[in-house]
C-alpha cells in the first residue's frame, strides 16, 4: 500500500528541473535581447546608438558611425540566432561580443553604468555556456 505522499508524487504534474529552468530563460533572453537590438541598430527607435560608439573603432574600421552600427546590428542578429540553434557556441559568441562592448565604452570614457550592466549581461552569456554543456539539440 502507497502512502498518501507517495500517491500525490505519482499523479503530480513533472516538473522542470531548476537547472533546466535556468537554461531556457536565459536562452530565451539571449535569442531575443541581440536580435532586437541589432534590428534597432537599423531604426534608431531605443536610441541613437552612435552615441556610444567610440572613435578608436572608427579609426580602426574607416567607415562613418551610422554604416558601423549597420554591421553591429547584422552580428548582433546573427549572435541571437546562433544562440538560438547553438546555445552552446552562441552564448560564447555573445559574451565575446559583450566583451567587445564593454571595451568601446571604456575607451569611450563614459558610459561606464552600461559597461557594468553589459559585464553582468556577460557573465549570464557564459552562464548560459556551462548549463548548455551536455544539452542535446533536439532537447534544447
Amino acid at each position: 500500500m502507497k502512502s498518501a505522499s507517495a500517491m500525490r508524487a505519482q499523479h503530480a504534474p513533472a516538473t522542470v528541473p531548476p537547472a533546466r529552468q535556468a537554461f531556457l530563460l536565459l536562452r530565451t533572453v539571449f535569442t531575443v535581447a541581440p536580435i532586437l537590438f541589432g534590428l534597432d541598430k537599423f531604426t534608431n527607435i531605443l536610441t541613437h546608438w552612435t552615441v556610444y560608439l567610440a572613435p578608436q573603432a572608427t579609426a580602426i574600421v574607416p567607415l562613418q558611425p551610422q554604416t558601423f552600427m549597420y554591421i553591429v546590428g547584422v552580428v548582433e542578429i546573427i549572435a541571437g540566432v546562433a544562440v538560438a540553434v547553438r546555445p552552446k557556441y552562441g552564448s560564447l559568441i555573445v559574451a565575446a561580443w559583450l566583451a567587445g562592448i564593454i571595451v568601446n565604452l571604456l575607451l569611450l570614457g563614459s558610459f561606464y553604468d552600461v559597461a557594468l550592466r553589459d559585464f553582468g549581461l556577460l557573465v549570464g552569456a557564459l552562464a548560459l555556456n556551462r548549463l548548455s554543456v551536455g544539452t542535446a539539440r533536439t532537447t534544447a
